[in-house]
């Protein structure tokens, strides 16, 4: 059945729902220029080293995944949390210029299920939550934004348990992003995602047949091709021919050794069964080729190029 309430009715009742809607600014949307963070924003960044280093204590593993719409001065936000469970959800992100000469940040929320964030967005699916939206210095440099968080609470019960996902602050600097989001309050004063924009690697791996007990004489090869995996704690399953799991995955994180002084990128053969690393590699974080061979096991990878974001793990 058709609703007969107009569009204009509707928003305004959402509005009130919501305690978020204000005057209706009139700025200008914000074009990105060489050098500065709208265009360093669009990515994917996870916080994979912070997790590890936090065991055992409990530490969120969180990805954010950040694209540019055709619109400008509009970002799509997606944020997974995974804490035994997920949750995720996808803000826009209205990038505009404050009156003091600074930058506003206003996280919008969907109208109607299914909002479009392609070629068919249309803003008018989409609400201001104008209680959180993230303010800015102008600056040509990093992006340091933040909310203010008892404004934003004035809002949160209306939007519901995605609430949690909303950014409060927002600093980043090249490939460097920390989150604090609406859910870390209630973890610690200082509590951040500390997240690292994930690079992507390409490339094969061979598997013999008679694994570590191959001999020279061994030919019973098995090729996975076209692999894919990201920089930031990405796992990918080896297969034998037939497409059954051949027991072995591999690893690609980077991480920090000797008190953080040494940053690495490190590639691990991972038995699946015990979860213990059969051999790694190490090399530096901005290596374009990693690779393994022990002989029964081969493996080459090679910094991919292309797109910044691609599908999440």
């Amino acid at each position: 059945m058709t609703s007969s309430i107009p569009l204009r009715s509707a928003l305004v009742l959402a509005c009130f729902v919501l305690s978020a809607c204000q005057t209706f600014r009139r700025t200008d949307a914000l074009v990105v220029t060489s050098g500065d963070w709208r265009g360093e924003l669009v990515g994917e960044f996870d916080n994979h080293e912070q997790v590890v280093q936090a065991r055992p204590a409990a530490t969120p593993q969180v990805r954010f995944i950040v694209t540019a719409l055709a619109q400008p001065g509009w970002y799509a936000w997606r944020t997974q949390l995974r804490t035994g469970t997920l949750l995720e959800s996808t803000w826009l992100l209205r990038a505009e210029s404050a009156t003091d000469g600074g930058v506003v940040l206003t996280p919008h929320r969907p109208l109607v299920a299914d909002a479009a964030i392609d070629r068919k967005f249309d803003a008018a699916q989409w609400i201001a939550l104008d209680a959180c939206a993230l303010r800015a210095a102008a600056s040509a440099g990093p992006l340091i934004a933040k909310a203010d968080a008892a404004s934003c609470a004035t809002v949160a019960p209306g939007v519901g348990v995605e609430a949690a996902l909303l950014p409060l602050s927002i600093e980043q600097r090249g490939d460097s992003m920390r989150v604090r989001l609406y859910a870390d309050q209630a973890r610690a004063a200082d509590a951040r995602a500390d997240a690292r924009r994930v690079q992507w690697f390409d490339g094969w791996a061979a598997i013999n047949g008679a694994g570590a007990n191959a001999t020279a004489e061994s030919v019973d090869w098995h090729m996975s091709k076209d692999l894919r995996v990201g920089s930031e704690g990405g796992r990918v399953t080896l297969n034998w021919r037939d497409g059954k799991p051949a027991g072995y995955s591999l690893l690609l994180e980077r991480l920090s050794y000797r008190e953080g002084n040494t940053p690495v990128l490190k590639l691990s053969l991972i038995e699946d069964p015990s979860q213990r690393a059969v051999a790694y590699a190490w090399a530096n974080p901005e290596a374009t080729r990693i690779g393994i061979n022990l002989g029964w096991a081969q493996i080459g990878l090679e910094r991919a190029t292309g797109a910044a974001v691609k599908p999440a793990r």
